[in-house]
């Protein structure tokens, strides 16, 4: 995902500084998630890891199922009705990136390989053991990379929207890189959902602006976020190629029609993990997962078991 939070905020009149997730946020940390049709009252807990604190929500009951955001998100850029309905099924847990919301910034150079750490560190100290993992966009290269470098703590992987880190992806579009920067909310969005999904755009966005305290990611973090994206795409991250070297049932998904990651990328994912299962939907862009949720949720739970 490429900006659509500064979209929002731009469109919907939000506050674009981190500290607007004070609102609602504990410490303390949960023994069971609350029920999954609670996502839009549920807290922000923060999680202190060994690698800092982590702010997440957990909602449901069931196998542990992790959400990695993408570039520039928030846990609120979960639409609430996508996290109920995996969350009757799973134990959910959402969580800012470094430097995102109660996240803590990282200590050195931002990497892919070092959002995985923290997540790792996350899935210790929430004690969920063997998780099930589905990164969307940049979340998928975290995905990604923690199953390279912490392969103990996964268990099935599902890849949306997101590229290989081998050097050999096929790029991000210019005119579509250059909308995804661009200031006006209409350009950004319009790389998410094709001029033909105008009506999921808009639920999308009338979605995620129902959290109470709808924040993004500092622009800091956001460019960050790009260095670290450029890096694992132009294959200069180890992780990136080592991917293929775990053996993890992986679920490969994207809009047929993504005018950011083009979906040749989707095959070269899926050839790297024997087995893998590719899944592309019609008439749909970077944001398939919401724009096709009914479609895309079951597939998700049937993948899972």
């Amino acid at each position: 995902m490429l900006g659509v939070t500064a979209v929002v905020a731009a469109a919907c009149g939000a506050t674009t500084s981190a500290s607007s997730t004070t609102t609602g946020v504990t410490t303390t940390i949960p023994t069971a998630a609350v029920a999954p049709r609670d996502v839009i009252a549920a807290p922000v807990q923060v999680a202190v890891t060994a690698l800092g604190a982590v702010g997440y929500r957990r909602l449901g009951a069931g196998p542990p199922l992790v959400l990695v955001m993408g570039l520039g998100g928030s846990i609120d850029d979960w639409t609430p009705s996508f996290v109920a309905d995996l969350a009757s099924h799973f134990d959910v847990v959402v969580f800012d990136n470094a430097g995102v919301g109660r996240s803590a910034g990282p200590t050195g150079t931002l990497t892919v390989s070092a959002m995985a750490d923290q997540t790792s560190a996350l899935i210790t100290t929430l004690g969920l053991g063997r998780v099930d993992v589905l990164g969307w966009s940049m979340g998928g290269m975290v995905a990604q990379a923690l199953a390279v470098r912490h392969p103990g703590q996964v268990a099935k992987i599902i890849l949306a929207a997101t590229q290989p880190g081998t050097g050999k992806a096929a790029p991000i579009p210019a005119a579509a890189g250059a909308d995804a920067a661009s200031a006006n909310p209409a350009a950004v969005l319009s790389v998410l959902f094709p001029a033909s999904a105008a009506a999921a755009e808009h639920a999308y966005v009338d979605a995620i602006v129902r959290y109470p305290s709808f924040y993004v990611a500092p622009r800091s973090t956001v460019d960050l976020q790009v260095q670290a994206v450029e890096q694992w795409i132009a294959g200069d991250d180890p992780d990136g190629a080592r991917f293929g070297s775990v053996r993890f049932p992986t679920l490969v998904a994207d809009g047929a029609e993504d005018a950011l990651n083009p979906s040749a990328n989707a095959h070269l994912l899926a050839a790297a993990m024997p087995g893998a299962r590719v899944v592309l939907y019609p008439g749909a862009g970077h944001g398939f997962l919401f724009q096709d949720a009914a479609s895309f949720v079951p597939t998700v739970e049937h993948f899972l078991g």
